[in-house]
């Protein structure tokens, strides 16, 4: 079967597509036809090194297929079913093995492809807004990159909880699918300064939680917009990783918090998986979560479809498949 591989760390050039063995899944395994796999930035710092793995790897965390062998002790799940995962390397394959406690069946109305981008950015979007800083009405939220996979899920989520979106995207472009995606503010970080347009909004230190997946070029400003006991959720590092910080500063800029959420802390058992991607698959088929596909990509070009993400080119989710 067709697999990427990283056999050297470095930059998008290192993606190569091989021929590999068709694994064999063990206890309380599957082994999955891959029809599609999502692209994330975790990926880029899985293949750069950022987050080390053991080489050889094929990268890719997440996708949706069709089940085509069972291993010894797996009863949730029969041949032909259609499923979904996350937090399992190895994704970017024409086949793939995954345990069952990170495997979801796909109901009706959701297909393969819809899954496969909505899974690890929704769940980490439904666990921000719900979990992490609990969204109320009223509340207050700057979301960047405001068009992104997450940043797309995330702003329909604030809004589901009745929280007042300022979102941040880099062109006018990704700023039309923030404001249709609900965001009640939107402000292109390219022409104006973020801090300044918000302040000019509501006032200086009013903001109660920054969802800040861009890191470096963001947080510091972010900091500063916070109210008292206002909290800073930095979970990606986009533009690099934020700078290190002083917990005398949190104090000294209103008693702030400060969180770096990873998601498999949120997905901690199956039951916890299966009840929010429960959740997000019911707002898919009711309609009230739309899921942007922003482009796709096919084995070969894996190293393209990096690039793409890197350059902050995308919009919604990127999808490789086989």
């Amino acid at each position: 079967m067709k697999a990427v591989l990283v056999e050297r760390l470095g930059g998008p050039e290192v993606l190569e597509t091989s021929e590999i063995p068709v694994p064999t899944p063990g206890a309380g395994e599957l082994l999955v036809s891959v029809e599609a796999s999502g692209l994330n930035y975790i990926d880029t710092y899985h293949r750069s090194g950022a987050y080390p793995m053991r080489l050889p790897f094929t990268p890719g965390v997440e996708g949706a297929g069709t089940v085509t062998a069972i291993g010894d002790g797996v009863e949730a799940f029969k041949l032909g079913d259609r499923v979904g995962w996350v937090d399992v390397p190895g994704s970017y394959a024409e086949s793939h093995v995954i345990p069952v406690d990170r495997t979801v069946l796909l109901p009706d109305g959701i297909d393969t492809a819809t899954a496969a981008a909505l899974l690890l950015q929704g769940i980490t979007s439904h666990y921000l807004a719900t979990d992490t800083f609990p969204l109320s009405p009223g509340d207050r939220c700057v979301i960047h990159a405001g068009a992104g996979g997450v940043g797309l899920l995330l702003t329909q989520i604030a809004k589901k909880m009745g929280a007042t979106v300022f979102a941040t995207v880099g062109t006018e472009e990704k700023a039309v699918l923030a404001r249709e995606a609900g965001a009640d503010h939107v402000i292109e970080y390219t022409r104006e300064d973020f801090q300044t347009v918000i302040e000019r909004i509501i006032g200086a230190k009013e903001i109660d939680v920054v969802y800040d997946g861009v890191g470096a070029a963001t947080f510091e400003k972010g900091l500063d917009l916070l109210r008292p006991r206002g909290m800073m959720v930095t979970f990606g590092n986009a533009s690099g990783p934020p700078p290190e910080i002083s917990p005398l500063t949190l104090s000294q800029k209103g008693s702030l918090f400060l969180t770096r959420p990873t998601l498999l802390h949120y997905i901690s058992t199956p039951d916890e998986l299966v009840r929010r991607v429960t959740e997000l698959f019911g707002w898919v088929r009711d309609g009230s979560l739309q899921v942007r596909i922003g482009a796709e990509f096919s084995l070969d070009q894996a190293a393209d479809a990096h690039r793409a993400l890197e350059g902050r080119s995308t919009t919604g989710k990127v999808l490789i498949r086989p």
